[in-house]
């Protein structure tokens, strides 16, 4: 048993991954779905400890015992630059450093060449307050992160480079939350846009 299993879910079911009461600094208005909510999900080959982003709803799920789940709302990778699979959080970090990959410099170069030496983690860093970096089966860093952002309104939408994001309040209680060597599935897409 993990230590997500036994220091979380002392007990089965959506009680015990009750949703976190966030203190907000700076409040965040988000459409009350987007809020992070303790659900039962029926899905019982999605086991505890695992994330689940299932981008068509715009939700993460982080299971629990039996179907249970504490369920953020995410925005996800734009048309052509969501990559579903399977992969490991083999990283963590708080206010993370970050450079933009070469595709991402090659696809908008005003946007991105500016930080092709990188920039700091803080406030206006894009991966926000706290960043997963999720890994292949062979070890490679997949320059695919479940982050934070300092754009919260893209919460519900299709716009970012292929991450997955959260606002910095939600990205904060799900890091301390998710363990290193957690199982992470994107899933695919199932509509175009």
């Amino acid at each position: 048993m993990t230590q997500f299993t036994r220091r979380t879910l002392l007990v089965a079911g959506a009680a015990a991954l009750a949703a976190p009461r966030l203190a907000l600094a700076h409040p965040v208005k988000l459409p009350e779905r987007f809020n992070p909510t303790a659900v039962h999900t029926g899905r019982m080959d999605w086991l505890p400890g695992e994330v689940h982003v299932v981008p068509d709803e715009f939700y993460l799920y982080l299971m629990g015992e039996g179907g249970a789940a504490i369920r953020y709302g995410v925005g996800v990778g734009r048309k052509g630059l969501y990559e579903a699979g399977v992969f490991t959080v083999a990283r963590k970090a708080k206010w993370p450093w970050w450079r933009p990959t070469q595709s991402m410099i090659r696809r908008d170069p005003g946007k991105y060449a500016q930080y092709k030496d990188g920039m700091q983690g803080g406030p206006n860093n894009p991966l926000g307050a706290r960043a997963l970096y999720l890994y292949d089966d062979a070890g490679r860093d997949t320059y695919l992160r479940i982050h934070g952002t300092n754009a919260p309104s893209t919460i519900g939408s299709a716009v970012s480079n292929g991450c997955a994001r959260l606002t910095n309040e939600h990205v904060k209680d799900l890091y301390e939350r998710v363990e290193i060597g957690a199982r992470v599935v994107l899933h695919p897409k199932v509509t175009t846009a």
